[in-house]
């Protein structure tokens, strides 16, 4: 098969090439050009910064444009670090990666006296350009120009690993990126979410701020019209790809990867909360976090139903994991709904499935436990592999199934599971995914030389030990079902389970297929055949070529499209696999 997953996708903005600019001298021109025409002698330009980007870098690129009179630090205003670190401490606790959801806004890490200070030296400038820049800068002064700077949560993960940037308002320096990751995500970027959210209708400008020294600056309502043409047609996000400790060989030979030092394990290209969008404005590229299509186009992304049940969040995930020519995942538990809520504050949990895009053969999936197995003895083995010199005996407690090519395994919370060796899963599941509870990690370590988490405390208060041989069989493999057919094509059901609110459906076809608007968000990825092209019967978007393995999205808005097989795939037949939130 040939090497033609785009790795790159992007979506062209129609009719607003001029409202972007790119690097610093131009885009401090246009801040000038834009506060000339307001006639002042004093004014204020507020930079308010997602916790991550390069405050430094963006003074020091606006300088020679702006030349500030003034330049002031909205976070010398903050609370001092052991003040906000004793503020959040019950919602991080002591685990490496899990902590509580955190209910903050930026208000309240802020100083009041310290604030009016500030105030106080803003209002002493006389005449010029005042900056003020940082995460929380847009509570000090509401200024003459405010621009938001922004970055991808994949980026800032980037920043972690290479110990550029820590978090925000931290008292010690903490080095375990998993431990940086569990403050941003639990507690800063919920914050920064807030903040931007309340923030976005009245911004001047968006700057990108991912690639160092090189940013890019589109107007409010460039980007805006941008969130509204990509709800309104199918799009993709942009990938991103992982190694890990048992990642296989598939993802580079297939998507034309890299070679890196530790084999892929992970890949990225359907999960909002964390890819990107590109979005194209002539010769201007700007990348934002896909969240922000959640944020600002709730209703004609997602649904009116959707919306109304999860809010602005997107609740499917589609994401690949690679053990062929690898190794076994970790043997692992996902919560359950209540468990989730009262220990995390999630509103819902990871229900999953594994949809075998390829396999080797032999290869195999574990689900669900084995007939007569004692909770006790099974903790009891785990709790002594664990303390170590002791190897757990999974196939003794976990039933093992062969997998193929196209299988579709439901793996609803509460069931233990995990992928062995050799296959190419498309995981398809609902959201929360960094709630997984190793239970079992086969004697070894991560890449950074130490023992990967276990969490056999709290998966052992979620595993339903009912799940067992008869049950899993009948209920999470092979539930394939036909639904409908017609000339050169065929519907099937695959699953989710009953008890998930995730429904999948599979077609199969050599002639175009009409799929209608259902009320939901859908997601779709072509897991067979090279190339097929979606259209709109009415034209109300451009015709849109999707490749093998690619994941992509149709927003609700979208009332039908088609979709056919075409380049090297035409005249056969092709699948594409489709999941979309239940009625």
């Amino acid at each position: 098969m040939r090497k033609v997953y785009n790795k790159e996708p992007f979506v062209r903005i129609r009719n607003w090439d001029n409202e972007a600019w790119i690097g610093y001298e131009t885009i401090g021109e246009t801040i000038k050009e834009a506060l000339a025409k307001k006639g002042q002698q004093k004014a204020i330009v507020v930079v308010e910064c997602y916790p991550g980007v390069r405050q430094e870098e963006i003074l020091e690129g606006l300088a020679d444009s702006l030349f500030p009179a003034m330049v002031i630090r909205s976070e010398d205003a903050a609370l001092e670090p052991a003040r906000v670190d004793r503020i959040v401490e019950r919602y991080m606790t002591d685990d490496r990666v899990f902590g509580y959801m955190a209910p903050f806004v930026i208000d309240e890490f802020y100083d009041p006296g310290k604030m009016d200070e500030l105030r106080r030296r803003l209002d002493a400038v006389k005449a010029g350009i005042t900056i003020v820049i940082g995460f929380g800068a847009s509570l000090i002064v509401k200024g003459d120009i405010l621009v938001y700077a922004d970055l991808a949560r994949w980026e800032i993960q980037q920043r972690y690993r290479a110990k550029e940037v820590g978090n925000w308002r931290m008292n010690r320096r903490e080095d375990d990126v998993l431990r940086l990751y569990k403050r941003g995500f639990f507690f800063e970027w919920r914050m920064a979410d807030r903040l931007k959210k309340s923030l976005f209708d009245r911004i001047d400008y968006y700057l990108d701020t991912n690639t160092r020294d090189e940013p890019k600056m589109v107007t409010r309502q460039a980007l805006f019209a941008g969130f509204s043409q990509t709800a309104s047609q199918p799009f993709r996000l942009v990938p991103y790809f992982d190694p890990g400790v048992w990642g296989g060989t598939w993802l580079e030979a297939n998507i034309d990867l890299p070679e890196r030092e530790h084999p892929y394990a992970w890949g990225f290209d359907g999960v909002p909360e964390e890819n990107s969008l590109y979005f194209q404005y002539g010769e201007v590229r700007v990348e934002l976090p896909a969240i922000n299509l959640v944020f600002f186009e709730s209703i004609k992304l997602l649904g009116e139903r959707v919306y109304s049940r999860f809010g602005a969040e997107f609740p499917i995930r589609f994401d690949f994991l690679d053990t062929i020519g690898g190794q076994n995942l970790s043997l692992q538990v996902h919560p359950t709904t209540e468990y989730i809520r009262d220990t995390f504050g999630m509103a819902y949990t990871q229900d999953e499935s594994y949809y075998i895009l390829d396999a080797e053969p032999g290869a195999e999936v574990y689900l669900g436990l084995r007939d007569n197995v004692e909770p006790d003895v099974m903790l009891a083995d785990l709790r002594k592999a664990q303390e170590g010199g002791f190897t757990f005996p999974a196939e003794k407690y976990v039933n093992v199934y062969p997998a193929v090519k196209h299988d579709h395994f439901l793996i609803p919370a509460g069931t233990v599971h995990c992928s062995a060796s050799g296959c190419m899963v498309l995981e398809i599941s609902a959201t929360p995914y960094i709630f997984t509870f190793k239970l079992w990690d086969w004697d070894r370590l991560g890449l950074d030389g130490k023992p990967r988490p276990v969490h056999l405390e709290h998966g052992s208060k979620v595993i339903q030990w009912n799940r067992t041989t008869e049950w899993t069989s009948s209920e999470c493999v092979g539930r394939v079902e036909a639904v409908a057919e017609g000339e050169g094509w065929k519907e099937e059901r695959t699953g989710l389970h009953e008890l998930e609110f995730i429904e999948t459906r599979r077609y199969w076809f050599s002639e175009p297929v009409l799929h209608e608007a259902n009320g939901s968000v859908q997601m779709l990825n072509l897991v067979e055949g090279e190339e097929a092209t979606v259209d709109s019967p009415t034209g109300s978007f451009e015709p849109f070529v999707v490749r093998y393995a690619e994941t992509f999205i149709v927003p609700a808005s979208v009332d039908a499209y088609s979709i056919r097989p075409t380049g090297p795939s035409q005249g056969k037949t092709i699948g594409i696999i489709k999941a979309y939130v239940r009625a």
